[in-house]
Protein backbone atom coordinates (compact mmCIF):
# COMPACT_ATOMS: atom_id res chain seq x y z
CA UNK A 1 0.00 0.00 0.00
CA UNK A 2 2.53 2.65 1.06
CA UNK A 3 4.89 1.38 -2.26
CA UNK A 4 2.12 2.55 -3.90
CA UNK A 5 1.13 5.66 -2.68
CA UNK A 6 4.73 6.89 -3.04
CA UNK A 7 4.62 5.44 -7.26
CA UNK A 8 1.56 7.94 -7.58
CA UNK A 9 2.69 10.70 -5.40
CA UNK A 10 6.20 10.41 -7.89
CA UNK A 11 3.86 10.77 -11.16
CA UNK A 12 1.13 13.53 -9.98
CA UNK A 13 4.64 15.46 -8.83
CA UNK A 14 5.89 14.89 -12.56
CA UNK A 15 3.21 15.62 -13.99
CA UNK A 16 2.59 18.79 -12.87
CA UNK A 17 5.71 20.34 -12.83
CA UNK A 18 6.02 19.40 -16.71
CA UNK A 19 3.04 21.27 -17.05
CA UNK A 20 3.40 24.33 -15.15
CA UNK A 21 7.14 25.07 -16.47
CA UNK A 22 5.47 24.65 -20.03
CA UNK A 23 3.02 26.99 -19.15
CA UNK A 24 5.74 29.19 -17.81
CA UNK A 25 8.01 29.43 -20.66
CA UNK A 26 4.67 30.32 -22.81
CA UNK A 27 4.05 32.82 -20.86
CA UNK A 28 7.66 34.28 -21.26
CA UNK A 29 7.90 33.44 -24.92
CA UNK A 30 4.20 35.22 -25.51
CA UNK A 31 5.64 38.29 -23.32
CA UNK A 32 8.83 38.57 -25.62
CA UNK A 33 6.82 38.58 -28.49
CA UNK A 34 4.60 41.24 -28.01
CA UNK A 35 7.76 43.72 -27.15
CA UNK A 36 9.45 42.75 -29.91
CA UNK A 37 6.41 43.73 -32.30
CA UNK A 38 5.03 47.01 -29.84
CA UNK A 39 6.92 50.31 -31.38
CA UNK A 40 6.23 53.73 -31.05
CA UNK A 41 6.10 56.11 -34.23
CA UNK A 42 8.01 59.29 -34.77
CA UNK A 43 5.80 62.56 -33.87
CA UNK A 44 6.23 65.83 -36.18
CA UNK A 45 5.44 69.28 -35.53
CA UNK A 46 4.92 71.25 -38.33
CA UNK A 47 7.19 68.95 -40.21
CA UNK A 48 9.76 68.92 -37.84
CA UNK A 49 10.62 66.05 -35.82
CA UNK A 50 10.41 66.06 -31.68
CA UNK A 51 11.43 62.57 -31.25
CA UNK A 52 14.31 60.92 -32.61
CA UNK A 53 14.16 57.01 -33.53
CA UNK A 54 12.08 54.66 -32.24
CA UNK A 55 10.81 54.70 -28.81
CA UNK A 56 10.62 51.53 -26.59
CA UNK A 57 11.20 52.81 -23.09
CA UNK A 58 7.92 51.08 -21.82
CA UNK A 59 8.59 47.84 -23.64
CA UNK A 60 11.78 47.48 -22.37
CA UNK A 61 10.73 48.07 -19.12
CA UNK A 62 7.68 45.78 -19.36
CA UNK A 63 10.11 43.03 -20.61
CA UNK A 64 12.19 43.39 -17.30
CA UNK A 65 9.58 42.94 -15.21
CA UNK A 66 8.65 39.59 -16.48
CA UNK A 67 11.78 38.59 -16.85
CA UNK A 68 12.63 39.26 -13.37
CA UNK A 69 8.97 37.52 -12.09
CA UNK A 70 10.15 34.67 -14.16
CA UNK A 71 13.13 34.40 -11.93
CA UNK A 72 11.80 35.01 -9.20
CA UNK A 73 9.15 31.98 -10.39
CA UNK A 74 11.74 30.06 -11.32
CA UNK A 75 13.68 30.11 -7.74
CA UNK A 76 10.54 29.14 -5.52
CA UNK A 77 9.91 26.10 -8.07
CA UNK A 78 13.23 24.82 -7.81
CA UNK A 79 12.58 25.20 -3.60
CA UNK A 80 9.64 23.44 -4.01
CA UNK A 81 11.75 20.76 -5.86
CA UNK A 82 14.04 19.97 -3.59
CA UNK A 83 11.73 19.83 -0.48
CA UNK A 84 9.42 17.62 -2.53
CA UNK A 85 12.53 15.41 -3.50
CA UNK A 86 13.63 15.59 0.37
CA UNK A 87 9.92 14.39 1.24
CA UNK A 88 10.04 11.40 -0.74
CA UNK A 89 13.48 10.38 0.07
CA UNK A 90 12.47 9.38 3.40
CA UNK A 91 9.20 8.06 2.28
CA UNK A 92 11.22 5.62 -0.06
CA UNK A 93 13.07 4.94 3.31
CA UNK A 94 10.03 3.92 4.93
CA UNK A 95 8.83 1.35 2.13
CA UNK A 96 11.94 -0.20 1.95
CA UNK A 97 11.48 -0.78 6.27
CA UNK A 98 7.83 -1.47 5.73
CA UNK A 99 9.17 -4.25 2.21
CA UNK A 100 11.82 -5.83 5.00
CA UNK A 101 9.17 -6.56 7.53
CA UNK A 102 5.54 -6.08 5.92
CA UNK A 103 3.90 -6.00 9.65
CA UNK A 104 5.12 -2.49 9.40
CA UNK A 105 3.15 0.13 8.77
CA UNK A 106 4.09 3.44 7.07
CA UNK A 107 3.69 5.30 10.51
CA UNK A 108 5.65 2.36 12.12
CA UNK A 109 8.55 2.90 9.81
CA UNK A 110 8.61 6.71 10.42
CA UNK A 111 9.20 5.84 14.29
CA UNK A 112 11.71 3.07 13.49
CA UNK A 113 13.34 6.02 11.53
CA UNK A 114 12.85 8.80 14.34
CA UNK A 115 14.25 6.38 17.08
CA UNK A 116 17.70 5.25 14.91
CA UNK A 117 18.38 9.00 14.68
CA UNK A 118 17.55 9.67 18.55
CA UNK A 119 20.25 6.90 19.13
CA UNK A 120 22.59 8.33 16.75
CA UNK A 121 22.45 11.50 18.99
CA UNK A 122 22.48 10.13 22.11
CA UNK A 123 25.61 8.21 21.47
CA UNK A 124 27.19 11.78 20.57
CA UNK A 125 26.10 13.40 23.61
CA UNK A 126 28.40 13.56 26.83
CA UNK A 127 28.33 11.43 30.37
CA UNK A 128 25.55 12.79 32.85
CA UNK A 129 27.04 14.20 35.72
CA UNK A 130 24.88 11.34 37.87
CA UNK A 131 25.28 8.31 35.77
CA UNK A 132 27.75 5.62 36.90
CA UNK A 133 30.36 4.26 34.16
CA UNK A 134 32.69 1.40 34.34
CA UNK A 135 36.33 2.02 35.22
CA UNK A 136 36.91 1.18 31.48
CA UNK A 137 34.73 3.86 30.05
CA UNK A 138 36.10 6.21 32.98
CA UNK A 139 39.60 5.69 31.50
CA UNK A 140 38.29 6.44 28.29
CA UNK A 141 36.77 9.93 29.07
CA UNK A 142 39.47 12.80 27.42
CA UNK A 143 39.26 15.60 29.69
CA UNK A 144 39.91 19.26 28.03
CA UNK A 145 43.02 21.29 29.54
CA UNK A 146 41.86 24.38 30.90
CA UNK A 147 45.77 25.32 30.85
CA UNK A 148 45.83 28.84 28.33
CA UNK A 149 48.08 28.04 25.60
CA UNK A 150 49.67 31.16 26.09
CA UNK A 151 50.02 33.91 28.81
CA UNK A 152 52.30 36.44 29.70
CA UNK A 153 52.00 35.78 33.43
CA UNK A 154 52.79 32.63 35.68
CA UNK A 155 49.80 32.88 37.82
CA UNK A 156 47.34 31.73 34.82
CA UNK A 157 49.18 28.20 35.18
CA UNK A 158 49.40 27.73 38.99
CA UNK A 159 46.24 26.24 39.60
CA UNK A 160 46.85 23.19 36.56
CA UNK A 161 50.82 23.29 37.41
CA UNK A 162 51.56 20.96 40.68
CA UNK A 163 55.40 22.73 40.12
CA UNK A 164 53.93 26.17 39.98
CA UNK A 165 51.91 25.59 42.84
CA UNK A 166 54.68 23.99 45.37
CA UNK A 167 57.33 26.29 44.31
CA UNK A 168 54.55 29.03 45.28
CA UNK A 169 54.37 27.64 48.94
CA UNK A 170 57.79 27.15 49.35
CA UNK A 171 58.00 30.58 48.95
CA UNK A 172 59.44 31.54 45.57
CA UNK A 173 58.65 35.02 43.80
CA UNK A 174 56.79 34.23 40.39
CA UNK A 175 57.00 37.48 39.51
CA UNK A 176 60.63 38.00 39.71
CA UNK A 177 61.09 34.41 37.56
CA UNK A 178 58.64 35.53 34.97
CA UNK A 179 60.46 38.94 33.72
CA UNK A 180 63.65 36.94 33.13
CA UNK A 181 63.29 35.42 29.94
CA UNK A 182 62.55 31.54 28.96
CA UNK A 183 62.99 30.92 32.79
CA UNK A 184 58.46 30.94 32.61
CA UNK A 185 58.34 27.93 29.69
CA UNK A 186 61.05 26.13 32.09
CA UNK A 187 59.43 25.80 35.31
CA UNK A 188 56.22 24.94 33.22
CA UNK A 189 58.25 21.71 31.66
CA UNK A 190 59.30 21.00 34.83
CA UNK A 191 57.74 17.73 37.08
CA UNK A 192 57.68 18.45 40.49
CA UNK A 193 58.32 15.11 41.84
CA UNK A 194 61.22 14.05 39.31
CA UNK A 195 63.16 17.62 38.88
CA UNK A 196 62.08 20.00 42.10
CA UNK A 197 61.65 17.33 44.96
CA UNK A 198 65.15 15.68 44.82
CA UNK A 199 67.13 18.92 44.43
CA UNK A 200 64.98 20.50 47.41
CA UNK A 201 65.77 17.12 49.28
CA UNK A 202 70.00 17.73 48.48
CA UNK A 203 69.55 21.25 49.77
CA UNK A 204 68.20 20.18 52.87
CA UNK A 205 70.95 17.04 53.15
CA UNK A 206 73.72 19.58 52.63
CA UNK A 207 72.29 22.11 55.59
CA UNK A 208 70.36 24.58 53.85
CA UNK A 209 67.23 25.39 55.39
CA UNK A 210 63.61 24.97 54.16
CA UNK A 211 63.10 28.67 55.27
CA UNK A 212 65.51 29.57 52.30
CA UNK A 213 64.36 27.62 49.58
CA UNK A 214 62.10 29.86 48.63
CA UNK A 215 65.05 33.12 48.15
CA UNK A 216 67.13 30.71 46.79
CA UNK A 217 65.16 29.12 44.11
CA UNK A 218 64.10 33.20 43.37
CA UNK A 219 67.15 33.98 42.78
CA UNK A 220 68.80 30.98 40.94
CA UNK A 221 66.03 28.75 39.28
CA UNK A 222 68.24 27.11 37.17
CA UNK A 223 69.61 25.08 40.46
CA UNK A 224 66.68 22.89 39.65
CA UNK A 225 68.25 21.94 36.27
CA UNK A 226 71.93 20.97 36.98
CA UNK A 227 72.42 17.28 37.27
CA UNK A 228 72.74 15.95 41.37
CA UNK A 229 76.35 14.67 40.80
CA UNK A 230 77.29 18.18 39.54
CA UNK A 231 75.90 19.52 42.88
CA UNK A 232 77.03 17.09 44.75
CA UNK A 233 80.66 17.29 42.94
CA UNK A 234 81.05 20.91 43.82
CA UNK A 235 79.94 20.18 47.63
CA UNK A 236 82.85 17.74 47.89
CA UNK A 237 85.33 20.41 46.26
CA UNK A 238 84.21 22.95 48.75
CA UNK A 239 84.97 20.35 51.88
CA UNK A 240 88.01 19.58 50.60
CA UNK A 241 89.08 22.99 50.78
CA UNK A 242 88.50 22.45 54.62
CA UNK A 243 85.30 24.51 54.77
CA UNK A 244 82.90 22.87 57.25
CA UNK A 245 79.24 21.18 56.27
CA UNK A 246 77.77 24.63 58.13
CA UNK A 247 79.65 27.02 55.94
CA UNK A 248 78.42 25.23 53.40
CA UNK A 249 75.32 25.15 53.96
CA UNK A 250 75.61 29.23 55.17
CA UNK A 251 77.17 30.00 51.36
CA UNK A 252 74.53 28.36 49.29
CA UNK A 253 72.19 30.01 50.97
CA UNK A 254 73.88 34.00 50.75
CA UNK A 255 74.98 33.12 47.22
CA UNK A 256 72.20 31.06 44.95
CA UNK A 257 74.16 30.84 42.18
CA UNK A 258 77.51 29.12 43.68
CA UNK A 259 76.46 25.89 42.87
CA UNK A 260 76.11 26.46 39.40
CA UNK A 261 79.56 27.13 39.11
CA UNK A 262 81.93 24.14 37.80
CA UNK A 263 84.63 22.71 40.66
CA UNK A 264 87.53 24.25 37.76
CA UNK A 265 85.76 27.87 38.09
CA UNK A 266 85.35 27.73 42.15
CA UNK A 267 89.29 27.01 42.37
CA UNK A 268 90.42 29.18 40.04
CA UNK A 269 88.41 31.90 42.21
CA UNK A 270 90.32 30.75 45.31
CA UNK A 271 93.35 30.79 44.00
CA UNK A 272 93.17 34.39 42.27
CA UNK A 273 91.94 36.10 45.62
CA UNK A 274 94.87 34.25 47.32
CA UNK A 275 97.16 35.38 44.81
CA UNK A 276 96.38 39.01 44.30
CA UNK A 277 95.57 39.81 48.22
CA UNK A 278 98.89 37.79 49.38
CA UNK A 279 97.13 35.99 51.22
CA UNK A 280 97.27 32.53 53.34
CA UNK A 281 94.86 29.69 52.60
CA UNK A 282 92.96 29.68 56.26
CA UNK A 283 92.46 34.25 55.26
CA UNK A 284 91.32 32.92 51.63
CA UNK A 285 88.71 30.76 52.93
CA UNK A 286 87.58 33.19 55.52
CA UNK A 287 86.83 36.55 53.13
CA UNK A 288 85.39 33.93 50.68
CA UNK A 289 82.68 32.21 53.71
CA UNK A 290 81.72 35.96 54.65
CA UNK A 291 81.32 37.02 51.57
CA UNK A 292 80.20 33.50 49.00
CA UNK A 293 79.40 35.89 46.38
CA UNK A 294 83.08 36.51 45.37
CA UNK A 295 83.15 33.16 43.67
CA UNK A 296 80.24 33.95 41.52
CA UNK A 297 80.26 37.61 40.03
CA UNK A 298 82.81 39.06 38.23
CA UNK A 299 86.55 39.31 38.69
CA UNK A 300 86.41 42.90 36.79
CA UNK A 301 85.16 45.03 39.30
CA UNK A 302 87.29 43.35 42.08
CA UNK A 303 90.67 43.94 39.98
CA UNK A 304 89.35 47.76 39.34
CA UNK A 305 88.42 48.57 42.76
CA UNK A 306 92.17 46.92 44.01
CA UNK A 307 93.91 49.02 41.48
CA UNK A 308 91.60 52.27 43.12
CA UNK A 309 92.58 51.67 46.63
CA UNK A 310 96.48 51.28 45.25
CA UNK A 311 96.66 53.66 42.94
CA UNK A 312 93.76 56.77 43.61
CA UNK A 313 93.50 56.35 47.53
CA UNK A 314 97.56 55.53 47.93
CA UNK A 315 96.84 52.60 50.90
CA UNK A 316 99.95 50.23 50.43
CA UNK A 317 99.82 46.76 49.89
CA UNK A 318 99.68 45.39 53.37
CA UNK A 319 96.64 48.19 53.84
CA UNK A 320 94.69 47.15 51.64
CA UNK A 321 95.08 43.37 52.74
CA UNK A 322 93.94 44.00 56.12
CA UNK A 323 91.13 46.28 54.98
CA UNK A 324 90.20 43.03 53.04
CA UNK A 325 90.57 40.95 55.67
CA UNK A 326 88.21 43.18 57.91
CA UNK A 327 85.57 44.76 55.49
CA UNK A 328 85.26 42.22 52.34
CA UNK A 329 82.77 43.84 50.82
CA UNK A 330 85.34 46.81 50.01
CA UNK A 331 86.40 44.36 47.00
CA UNK A 332 82.88 45.00 45.41
CA UNK A 333 81.70 48.28 46.50
CA UNK A 334 81.21 50.82 44.04
CA UNK A 335 83.93 52.95 43.11
CA UNK A 336 82.09 56.17 42.88
CA UNK A 337 81.13 55.65 46.73
CA UNK A 338 84.45 53.88 47.40
CA UNK A 339 86.49 57.46 46.02
CA UNK A 340 83.56 60.10 47.96
CA UNK A 341 83.86 57.90 51.70
CA UNK A 342 87.86 58.07 51.26
CA UNK A 343 88.00 61.82 49.55
CA UNK A 344 85.49 63.31 52.75
CA UNK A 345 87.76 61.24 55.49
CA UNK A 346 90.85 62.14 54.13
CA UNK A 347 90.75 65.54 52.32
CA UNK A 348 87.68 67.01 54.85
CA UNK A 349 88.04 65.55 58.07
CA UNK A 350 92.15 65.51 57.92
CA UNK A 351 91.75 61.35 58.62
CA UNK A 352 94.98 60.00 57.83
CA UNK A 353 95.38 56.49 55.72
CA UNK A 354 96.53 54.54 58.50
CA UNK A 355 93.71 55.48 60.88
CA UNK A 356 90.78 54.77 58.21
CA UNK A 357 93.04 51.17 57.47
CA UNK A 358 92.42 50.73 61.54
CA UNK A 359 89.06 51.04 60.87
CA UNK A 360 88.10 50.37 57.40
CA UNK A 361 84.55 49.94 58.28
CA UNK A 362 84.13 53.54 57.55
CA UNK A 363 84.27 52.81 54.03
CA UNK A 364 81.12 50.38 53.98
CA UNK A 365 79.04 53.07 55.86
CA UNK A 366 76.63 55.51 54.28
CA UNK A 367 77.94 59.04 52.87
CA UNK A 368 75.63 61.19 54.46
CA UNK A 369 75.82 59.56 57.35
CA UNK A 370 79.34 60.47 57.64
CA UNK A 371 78.63 64.38 56.08
CA UNK A 372 75.78 64.70 58.79
CA UNK A 373 77.37 63.59 61.58
CA UNK A 374 80.54 65.10 60.89
CA UNK A 375 79.21 68.60 60.32
CA UNK A 376 77.27 68.40 63.63
CA UNK A 377 80.25 67.71 65.62
CA UNK A 378 82.22 70.74 63.99
CA UNK A 379 79.53 72.88 64.83
CA UNK A 380 79.61 71.56 68.36
CA UNK A 381 83.89 71.93 68.40
CA UNK A 382 84.11 68.45 69.03
CA UNK A 383 85.22 66.57 65.78
CA UNK A 384 88.19 65.59 67.20
CA UNK A 385 89.85 62.10 65.34
CA UNK A 386 93.55 62.42 66.57
CA UNK A 387 93.67 59.31 69.31
CA UNK A 388 96.31 61.14 70.71
CA UNK A 389 94.52 64.57 71.74
CA UNK A 390 91.62 64.06 73.84
CA UNK A 391 87.96 64.19 73.25
CA UNK A 392 89.16 61.14 70.79
CA UNK A 393 86.35 60.49 68.47
CA UNK A 394 86.71 57.36 67.23
CA UNK A 395 85.52 56.61 63.88
CA UNK A 396 83.95 53.22 64.02
CA UNK A 397 81.89 54.85 66.95
CA UNK A 398 80.92 58.12 64.70
CA UNK A 399 79.33 55.75 61.92
CA UNK A 400 77.99 52.66 64.08
CA UNK A 401 76.28 54.26 66.50
CA UNK A 402 72.52 55.69 66.58
CA UNK A 403 71.32 58.42 66.34
CA UNK A 404 70.21 58.41 70.26
CA UNK A 405 73.45 56.83 71.59
CA UNK A 406 75.60 59.28 69.34
CA UNK A 407 74.20 62.42 70.53
CA UNK A 408 74.54 61.31 74.12
CA UNK A 409 78.08 59.77 74.17
CA UNK A 410 79.93 61.34 71.10
CA UNK A 411 78.65 64.66 70.84
CA UNK A 412 76.74 65.86 74.09
CA UNK A 413 73.66 67.09 73.02
CA UNK A 414 70.15 66.62 72.76
CA UNK A 415 68.58 64.25 70.01
CA UNK A 416 66.12 67.05 69.28
CA UNK A 417 69.22 69.33 68.59
CA UNK A 418 70.99 67.25 65.99
CA UNK A 419 67.41 66.56 64.13
CA UNK A 420 67.13 70.56 64.17
CA UNK A 421 70.67 70.83 62.80
CA UNK A 422 70.11 68.20 59.96
CA UNK A 423 67.17 70.75 58.57
CA UNK A 424 70.05 73.48 58.12
CA UNK A 425 72.15 71.17 55.79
Amino acid sequence: MASSCGKLCLQCRSLLCTKTVTSTWGFVSQARCYTAVTRTPIKFLHGSPIIFGDQRTTQATLRFKQQMYYCTFSAKHQKTEEKENKDVEKLSKANVVSYKNPSLTVKDAVTVTEDQMSLDLGAATEFSALEEISDEEAVTISVHSSIPPASTSLRDYVDQSETLSKLVQLGVNLWKLEQRPNVGNMLLRLNFSTDVAPRLLFLKDIGVGHSRFGYIISHNPFILTESLENLQARVNYLKSKKFTSETVASMVSRAPYLLNFSVKRLDNRLCFYQQQLSLSTANTRDIVARLPRLLCGSLEPVKENLKVCEIELGFKQNEIQHIVLAVPKVLTANKKKLTQIFDFLHNTMSVPHHLITKFPQVLNAKYLRIKERHLFLEYLGRAQYDPTLPSYIPLDCLVSLPDEDFCTELALASLEDFYLFQKTL
